[in-house]
Formats: C-alpha cells, sequence, structure tokens
C-alpha cells in the first residue's frame, strides 16, 4: 500500500500492531519514501489518519538495463520509460527481457513496480548436482541470471531453469 507521509508518497513495507498491557494499542510501520528511497519507521496510533494514494497501474514490458536504469514499454503506446534502480529497489533481481508486469503510476509518475508472483530464471552457477538427488531438506546457493541468489535443492545445475516466487526470493521447481 502507498500512503501519503507528510506530504510524500511513502509506500508501507512492514506493519506490526502492538497491543502493550493496558495501554492503547498501535501499529509500528516501516515505510519507503518514494522520493528518496530512504527506510524509516512510524508509530502510528489508533487516532492517527493516513491518506491513502491511489495507483493507476499500467500495464509494460521490461526491455533492458542500462546502468541503474531499467527501461519499461507500454505495449499499447509503445511508450518507453526509464525507472532507477533506487525506485525498483530489490524487484530488479527479478526482471528478464519481455518480462511482462504493472507500472504503479501517481498522477502519470511512475513510482514501483508490481511483479508476477512467479518468474522464470536460468542458473548460471552452482555447485555440481549430486547423482541421485532427490528432494530433500539440503540446498545450495544459486546465483540466477540477474545476479539473485536462491537456495535450491541439491538437483539442479548450471543451466536450469528454475521458477522462484518473487515475494519471497524462494525456489519453487523445476521449470519444464
Amino acid at each position: 500500500m502507498v500512503i501519503m507521509f507528510e506530504k510524500n508518497l511513502s509506500r508501507v513495507v512492514e506493519t506490526i500492531h502492538k497491543t502493550p498491557g493496558n495501554l492503547r494499542g498501535f501499529v509500528q510501520a516501516k515505510l519507503r519514501d518514494l522520493k528518496t528511497g530512504a527506510i524509516f519507521e512510524h508509530r502510528f496510533r489508533s487516532v492517527d489518519m493516513a491518506e491513502r494514494a491511489y495507483l493507476e497501474d499500467t500495464e509494460m514490458e521490461y526491455l533492458y538495463s542500462e546502468g541503474d536504469m531499467h527501461h519499461f514499454m507500454n505495449n499499447e503506446t509503445f511508450e518507453q520509460i526509464g525507472l532507477s534502480g533506487e525506485v525498483l529497489g530489490d524487484a530488479a533481481s527479478y526482471l528478464i527481457p519481455n518480462l511482462k508486469l504493472k507500472v504503479e503510476m501517481y498522477e502519470d509518475t511512475p513510482v514501483g513496480i508490481e511483479l508476477p508472483m512467479v518468474v522464470e530464471l536460468k542458473v548460471v552457477e552452482t555447485e555440481p548436482s549430486i547423482k541421485g538427488a532427490s528432494v530433500s531438506n539440503q540446498s545450495k546457493p544459486a546465483k540466477m541470471e540477474t545476479g539473485l541468489f536462491v537456495n535450491v535443492p541439491p538437483f539442479i545445475s548450471e543451466g536450469d531453469v528454475i521458477r522462484v516466487d518473487t515475494t519471497e526470493g524462494k525456489y519453487i521447481e523445476r521449470a519444464k
């Protein structure tokens, strides 16, 4: 969720509701300022009001990255926009060419992206696979084509394509 906090757009990263003993309850929120990218915490009391910022989702396709800028294209108008790595945060690790996603706009200004729940990434570096290994409690780190590191089962080897959960950054299964 994105809210207006002290006249700036801020994305709610994490919330914890607390009711300590006989005191009034409050919500401890971790917020990211969308202008500066800074993460800070704020305690909202039950009487505090926060105005929700309504974002417009635009279907776009990821094209390429150049330095810290990531370029997207609107498939209807063919208009291209660039978003910095600071705006994208950890989401930049899941971007592969031709990935269709939603770019969040506030008053015609892009403020972030909404990734699909699952992306397919190619393993470019990992320890050799173990013969006869099957699904078990063990895992090994693997570097994806985007630079993201994911813990994978021992039977995964370099060149395999796997499905990764974008919300938690975890291995789901080997892609067919």
